[in-house]
């Protein structure tokens, strides 16, 4: 089928009839922002990108995040040669002298301007080889409009003579020649209207964005009012002081506005005597300017630090060092403070701290951290009752646009003697000439949003920080190395020098190793440069957090991680996207997604060595080592005060506790390693017929398995009908009576081998007679034990979650979840397959009227050239694939898929590598095309015979999922 016809099925199908099957690629299709479906305008913008020969952009405002949001595309465009054009509009003067600066710097784009009229004209045109695609729409180039505001935008395909598109070509082409040529001296005259422009426009904003008001107008700084997420966490601590707690626990991301929250509390319970605890000076200082705002002058405030000492304010503002000084500590009473709040609470495990909440007795104790999950043995959970009054992790916060959007790039760090940066480098390599070249390349090249560059750059050696700063110094760059060492009064003076805009002694950058990982505020930071290898996801999320904060003039943070040949390089999505899973299919999902999911205008970029680099430390990494699910057990129990379950796993946004049945067979045989009190509540007898069901039944895969025994155990007994009525109710799809009767024979042990049987002790659940069922004598027996019952439900309602998290009811596929992993043994039992014979299908077979294929799309070297089959996806509708060798058009299986009949299933399993594990994506099903027989060399160089099959995609893949096989 040509381009033309599927087109012409295309705008069948989003024309006349939306059931016409036909390539997405040719549909019309309505483009819209909404990252908690994984969908923004962006990413149809960036995979037009790099599919296009040509590219024209015509938009009425154009933004320096715009730009940041596609320059890593748009460089690559640039080293290709692809060719575009950029009509932009000086309407109103929006769009930004530094974003057309940076355009006018790609060699490969033509720039011009409309500088009359209202021009508001908002397309993107993408040339191909015999066709165009192209978006029209409202989404200017803003990375609000392309990422986070509610737009509407269709896309649309077309030959090269279709009319539609040669009189938008026409339309541009004219608006394009009769534009002003963008030049540097236009930009420079510009830049003087377009300043002027943005000083008339500039206003005061709240704390959410910007303070830009002395600290004596207190009448104005009054206005400041708490935003959703806190009015939310607020309601929270209210009712837990009215159900008499008298301890509260606040997690909050960096920047997310915890000390005014904590202020807003206090305004509101309005106590006599008031207590902050920090743990630096320059934090209490600003923790009273933020109180101020909020409180005016109604109360005395002070400070009780190493320099200022106003122990008689009503409302003090202490550093730990000096407020636990014994001298000090008890010149107050046990209950001298009505409400205490400590900041940085994960602290509070350190002897000073506990020395000052063994004292006092307040009526309100408040812990604030955006870190409290700690793992050296201090249950800070317990210290606070298990009281958690509200929870703003990092990615609610940006989806509330309470943090500055980020535009993250991954950048491959510098190859030296043929290699890359190594995570044990040498120190002449971290901080050779060669290196210093790259970071400063980089740093230029992704910028700052606008106005001067003020960077953090993260280090992973004091030395390193020392001679990178003295080099940046010596090619122009105003900087400073603080590191531990450094005195309290040089970091404040460090830090006032990088926020200051005016004057002859400003700082472009602070070189820092571990200091600023927490504590420290300093908004206006619009450049962070990670130069050390990720050991951890949270210490990577608070250096993230130091450039989040919402400052004036600041619109968005710019950080350039540069990712070396390191271990724990797959820290970086988990921390990127916030998934503590540790599922390695979810990571490599959210990888693939890029920006997609990311909630608001933030955008996540890795060129091709620092996504390669990841995707290998994803495949190489131990993720369920027994320490690292015993400390992420202990975090959970500590959060929740009690043993957690699975669900709690998954409803915390924590670990899949799937890895817990991966490593002991069943969650309950690790809790009971970890805990006397339910340790040998089972029988040998329970204990494997539970590991059964958790391990080769519930994993979500299926969910009719879970749904019969789901309503067994409620009701006793049921019936064929009833099963499907209830996956048809909740699912909206009918199972076949079939299906129900290959769930049974799961369920019963009667699909697995011999062997297997043997070793779970399988006997009967289900007992099947007239179309009724009911539970076997024995199951019953099992769950009128409460823990056997207690995990066994628990372990359904993982799987019912697992299978949930993963459907829709446009991707399933009679039985498969369109990119959901299955092993060999999940495919035979969802086809049906009376027997697991997964050990015997390979690459292939054919059986039950079905022929699952198996694919590793990236064969090793290793492996024999007789088996280096040619398997790939020719485009997102055509697959090609080869037999095994040996095979001849006469061969058997040969003729059974050509004279296959309507019915016969060929579901297509993906993986990329063998490093991926035995999971394997499934793809869609396929129909046979052309049968050609071609031959293949052993390793010894003779010819074998093998059938080299073209097949159609009954459901065209998914752009970014073929994306990610073939890269």
């Amino acid at each position: 089928m040509n381009s033309a016809e599927k087109l012409l099925e295309g705008l069948h199908t989003g024309f006349i009839d939306e059931k016409m099957p036909s390539s997405d690629a040719y549909q019309p299709r309505l483009l819209v922002n909404d990252h908690k479906r994984g969908k923004k305008v962006l990413t149809s913008i960036l995979q037009e990108l790099n599919q296009c020969n040509e590219f024209y952009f015509s938009v009425a405002f154009v933004t320096n995040s715009g730009v940041a949001s596609l320059i890593n595309v748009l460089k690559v465009l640039e080293e290709k040669g692809v060719k575009g054009k950029i009509l932009a509009s000086q309407y109103q003067n929006f769009t930004e002298p530094r974003a057309l600066k940076r355009l006018l710097g790609l060699k490969n784009i033509e720039l011009r301007i409309v500088t009359e009229g209202n021009f508001h004209a908002k397309g993107y045109l993408f040339k191909k080889e015999s066709e165009y695609s192209f978006i029209i729409g409202s989404s200017n180039l803003t990375q609000n409009a392309l990422s986070s505001n509610k737009e509407w935008n269709v896309k649309l395909s077309s030959m090269n003579n279709g009319a539609l598109i040669l009189n938008t070509l026409k339309e541009f082409e004219y608006t394009f020649d009769n534009a002003t040529v963008v030049s540097e001296f236009w930009i420079d005259q510009y830049s003087k209207i377009y300043q002027e422009n943005r000083r008339q426009k500039d206003t005061f904003k709240g704390h959410e964005g910007e303070l830009l008001v002395a600290e004596e107008n207190v009448s104005y700084l009054n206005r400041i009012s708490p935003n959703k997420m806190q009015i939310e966490a607020l309601y929270s601590l209210e009712n837990l002081r009215l159900s008499n707690k008298k301890k509260a626990l606040l997690i909050s991301a960096t920047g997310t506005g915890k000390t005014y929250l904590s202020a807003f509390d206090v305004k509101n319970v309005n106590p006599k005597k008031f207590l902050f605890v920090v743990h630096r000076e320059n934090i209490a200082k600003a923790a009273m300017k933020s109180y101020r705002a909020i409180l005016g002058h109604s109360a005395k405030m002070g400070l009780l630090t190493g320099y200022s000492k106003c122990p008689d304010a009503d409302y003090i503002f202490s550093t730990i060092q000096t407020l636990s000084k014994t001298d000090t500590l008890y010149s107050f009473k046990e209950n001298h403070f009505d409400y205490i709040v400590i900041d940085e609470v994960h602290r509070s495990g350190a002897n000073t701290y506990q020395k000052v909440l063994e004292h006092f007795q307040p009526e309100f104790l408040l812990g604030m951290s955006a870190t409290p999950e700690r793992t050296d043995g201090f249950d800070i959970f317990k210290a606070f009752d298990y009281n958690i009054a509200y929870e703003i992790r990092l990615n609610r916060a940006l989806e509330e646009k309470m943090l500055s959007p980020f535009h993250y790039y991954g950048v491959g760090d510098i190859v030296i003697d043929g290699e890359l940066m190594k995570e044990q480098a040498a120190f002449n390599k971290l901080v050779c000439e060669e290196r210093v070249n790259k970071i400063i390349k980089y740093a230029e090249l992704y910028g700052c949003d606008r106005g001067r560059v003020k960077g953090l750059v993260f280090c992973s050696r004091v030395e390193e920080a020392r001679e990178l700063s003295q080099a940046f110094n010596l090619r122009g760059y105003k900087t400073i190395a603080l590191d531990g060492s450094t005195s309290e009064d040089l970091r404040e003076k460090s830090i006032e020098r990088l926020e200051e805009d005016h004057g002859m002694d400003l700082l472009d950058y602070l070189f820092t190793v571990d200091i600023f990982n927490e504590g420290v505020d300093i908004p206006s930071v619009n450049q962070i440069i990670m130069l050390r290898p990720t050991q951890s996801a949270i210490v990577f999320v608070q250096q993230l957090g130091r450039g989040l904060r919402k400052c004036g003039g600041k619109e968005y943070l710019t950080v350039i991680d540069f990712i070396g040949n390191y271990s724990n390089n797959y820290l970086v999505p988990i921390a990127l996207y916030g998934d503590n899973s540790y599922n390695k299919d979810s990571i490599r999902k959210l990888m693939n997604s890029g920006s997609s999911f990311i909630p608001g205008a933030s955008t996540i970029n890795f060129d091709t060595i620092s996504n390669q680099k990841i995707y290998e430390a994803i495949n190489m990494a131990k993720l369920s080592l027994k320490k690292d699910l015993t400390n992420d057990y202990k975090l959970l129990k500590y959060k929740l005060g009690k043993i957690p379950t699975m669900m709690d796993f998954a409803l915390h946004g924590s670990r899949d506790p799937f890895a817990f049945v991966i490593y002991e067979g069943s969650y309950y045989a690790f809790v009971a390693e970890n805990e006397i009190e339910v340790n040998g509540v089972m029988t040998s007898k329970e204990m494997k017929l539970l590991e059964f069901y958790s391990k080769e039944v519930l994993n979500g895969k299926r969910i009719e398995e879970t749904i019969i025994l789901e309503i067994l155990i409620e009701q006793g007994s049921t019936s064929f009908e009833k099963i499907i009525d209830a996956i048809n109710d909740k699912y909206h799809y009918t199972p076949e009576i079939k299906t129900i009767r290959s769930a049974i024979s799961l369920l019963n042990g009667q699909f697995f081998k011999e062997q297997d049987q043997q070793k779970y002790g399988i006997e009967n659940t289900i007992v099947c007679s007239n179309n009724e069922l009911s539970l076997s004598i024995q199951f019953n027996n099992a769950l009128e034990n409460k823990y056997f019952k207690a995990y066994i439900k628990d372990a359904m309602a993982y799987a019912q979650h697992q299978f949930e998290s993963h459907y829709s009811p446009e991707r399933f596929k009679n039985g498969f979840i369109l990119y959901q992993k299955y092993s060999r043994k999940d495919a035979c039992r969802i086809l049906g397959w009376e027997k697991d014979e997964s050990s015997t299908v390979y690459g292939y077979r054919i059986k039950f009227n079905t022929c699952p294929i198996f694919v590793t799309y990236h064969k090793t070297d290793e492996i024999s050239s007789s088996t280096k089959y040619e398997d790939h996806f020719i485009n997102k509708d055509q697959f090609n694939w080869m037999t095994r060798n040996k095979v001849t058009l006469e061969s058997t299986e040969v003729v059974q898929l050509k004279n296959h009949q309507e019915g016969f299933r060929i579901p297509l399993f993906v993986k990329k590598s063998d490093g991926e594990g035995s999971d394997f994506y499934y793809m869609g099903d396929m129909a046979p095309m052309d049968f050609i027989q071609k031959t293949i060399k052993n390793d010894k160089g003779a010819e074998l015979p093998i059938v080299n099959i073209k097949f159609k995609m009954l459901s065209s893949v998914d752009e970014a999922m073929m994306g990610y096989l073939e890269g």
